[in-house]
C-alpha cells in the first residue's frame, strides 16, 4: 500500500447520498488521487469503506477515523480481512480516540485515560482471529505520547486540524520510517469575506473539542485566538486562495516531513460534494 501524494478528505463520502459518493470516489481515482479519507461519527464507517473500495480499483480507502469508542477490535479485523481479501491491500486503518464531549455525551465518565483505551484497542485487534496487520493502519495523534504509539503500535500517524509547524514537529518526534499523514483543510476563494463565511463556523466547533484546542495552544496560539478565531488562527489551519496557495500549504507539509497530504475542500454548504473544486485542485497537484 503506498501512500504518497495528495489524498481527499471528505465527509461527503461518507454520509452523502450513496450513489454520487461511489460515482465521485470513482472520478476522484481518476483524477489521480492516490487515497480517499473518511470520518466516523456514527459508527457506520465500515459500511461506507466497503462501498467506496466497490466504487474504485487502484485508490486506497481510508478512515480518518474509525472512532475507537464505537467499535469491537475482533469486528474490526474481520471487516478489515474480508475487505482486504476481496479487494486487494487498499483499506488503511485510521483509529482514534474521539474527544471527551462526544464520547461522555452518552455515557457519561467512559472516555478516559485515551492512550491507554487506544492500545488496548490495538491489542484487540492484534489478538483477533485474522489481525489487521501494523502496515494497515494509523492512528490520529496530535501529542508526542500519542505520536510514540504510533510509531511502535502503527504503521504511522494521521493528525488533523494541523499545521506545517505541527507537522515538523510529528515527524521529529515520529522519526524517520513511519508515515506522516496530515489533514489540510481548503477553501477555494480569493475573498476573505467569503472564506470566513464557509470557515468560521467549522473551525468553531473543533476548537470547542478540547484535544484540539490543546494542541493548537501547544503549536503557540493564544486563548485569544481561539475565542476569536482570530486571522492568525485562521490562516494558519485553513488554505484559502487558489490553486497555487493550496499547492503551497501542501508543499509546506510535505518540506516538514509528511509522506501524503489528505486535502479536505470546506463550502458554504457542508452537505455539498465539492466536485468543481476537486477537479481544480487535481489539475494542480495530481
Amino acid at each position: 500500500m503506498e501512500l504518497t501524494g495528495v489524498g481527499i478528505w471528505s465527509s461527503q463520502l461518507h454520509y452523502g447520498d450513496a450513489g454520487e459518493a461511489a460515482d465521485a470516489a470513482a472520478e476522484l481515482e481518476e483524477l489521480g488521487f492516490a487515497a480517499l479519507w473518511i470520518p466516523d461519527v456514527s459508527g457506520s464507517v465500515l459500511d461506507a469503506v466497503a462501498r467506496l473500495l466497490a466504487a474504485t480499483k487502484r485508490t486506497v480507502i481510508a478512515t480518518g477515523i474509525l472512532n475507537l469508542w464505537m467499535h469491537s477490535p475482533g469486528d474490526v479485523a474481520a471487516s478489515h480481512a474480508a475487505l482486504t481479501a476481496e479487494h486487494g491491500d487498499r483499506f488503511l486503518l485510521g483509529i482514534g480516540v474521539s474527544h471527551a464531549p462526544l464520547i461522555d455525551a452518552g455515557q457519561p465518565g467512559r472516555y478516559r485515560k485515551p492512550l491507554a483505551a487506544t492500545a488496548a484497542f490495538l491489542d484487540g485487534l492484534d489478538a483477533a482471529d485474522q489481525p489487521v496487520p501494523v502496515a494497515s493502519r494509523v492512528l490520529a495523534a496530535l501529542g508526542p505520547k500519542m505520536l510514540a504509539l504510533s510509531a511502535q503500535r502503527a504503521r504511522g500517524a494521521h493528525p488533523y486540524l494541523v499545521t506545517p509547524d505541527h507537522t515538523a514537529f510529528a515527524r521529529a518526534t515520529l522519526g524517520e520510517g513511519p508515515l506522516l499523514l496530515p489533514e489540510q483543510s481548503v477553501i477555494l476563494t480569493d475573498d476573505a469575506n467569503e472564506a470566513r463565511r464557509a470557515g468560521t463556523d467549522w473551525l468553531r466547533g473543533y476548537l470547542a473539542l478540547p484535544n484540539y484546542a490543546n494542541n493548537l495552544l501547544r503549536s503557540g496560539f493564544t486563548e485569544d485566538d481561539l475565542t476569536q478565531v482570530s486571522d492568525r488562527l485562521f490562516d494558519a489551519i485553513i488554505a484559502w486562495g487558489d490553486e497555487d496557495a493550496v499547492k503551497a500549504r501542501v508543499a509546506e507539509h510535505r518540506a516538514a516531513g509528511a509522506d501524503h497530504v489528505c486535502v479536505q475542500v470546506l463550502t458554504a454548504d457542508p452537505r455539498e460534494f465539492p466536485r468543481v473544486q476537486w477537479r481544480r485542485i487535481a489539475a494542480a497537484l495530481t
